[in-house]
């Protein structure tokens, strides 16, 4: 095939395509290739307020799970927006603005963007990954709980993600999107109207 060729196939694929997904379901990601992708969000713990050896007790929990468990992937996302691009853009607003009323203006735009990114700069998720490849239906369910279980019994404050945390976790890795409320099933869903 050549490159106009993949290039065309490539612009037809869907969004789902693209990004290698079948479809979300109540508690996981279906990929294709990839197995089946089920989430647990871990709720960060701010080490900066913990003693030495409550750090190193957290340290050693994480380590217990890592070696009890094999099966463990582990991601660390932003949970907020990046505003790089639009402090970028500012910038070069400021350099190309010859109204002084108007640069500072953006200045103090640009001044509002860095605060919030800075009160924001902790905001990480952390979530263990769990892919499922040849697991029979009946065992999923209990070999979840299990792993659940046994993060809890570490002392990890852990959820298993639903259908919206996966959406949500997907726009914010995908598109930096933390503002939307509702994410959508399928690309321009909310612009459906029935009956019309």
């Amino acid at each position: 095939m050549s490159r106009k060729e993949k290039k065309t196939a490539k612009q037809k694929l869907s969004t789902r395509q693209l990004i290698n997904t079948k479809a979300i379901t109540d508690y996981s990601l279906l990929t294709y290739g990839h197995g089946e992708l089920v989430y647990f969000i871990i709720k960060p713990t701010n080490i900066s307020v913990l003693s030495e050896a409550s750090i190193a007790a957290r340290i050693y929990a994480l380590m217990t799970v890592l070696k009890g468990m094999a099966e463990i992937e582990m991601l660390c996302l932003n949970s907020r927006e990046n505003f790089e691009g639009n402090k970028r853009f500012l910038r070069n607003r400021i350099e190309q603005e010859d109204n002084p009323t108007v640069r500072k203006l953006l200045e103090a735009d640009l001044t509002f963007l860095d605060r919030i990114q800075v009160q924001m700069a902790t905001a990480r998720e952390f979530l263990i990954v769990i892919r499922l490849r040849d697991e029979k239906p009946n065992e999923v369910f209990p070999y979840l709980n299990r792993i659940e279980k046994t993060l809890r019994e570490q002392g990890f404050s852990v959820k298993r993600a639903e259908k919206e945390d996966i959406k949500r976790i997907l726009a914010v890795y995908f598109e930096q999107n933390v503002t939307t409320e509702k994410f959508e099933d399928f690309d321009g869903e909310r612009w459906v109207i029935f009956g019309d």
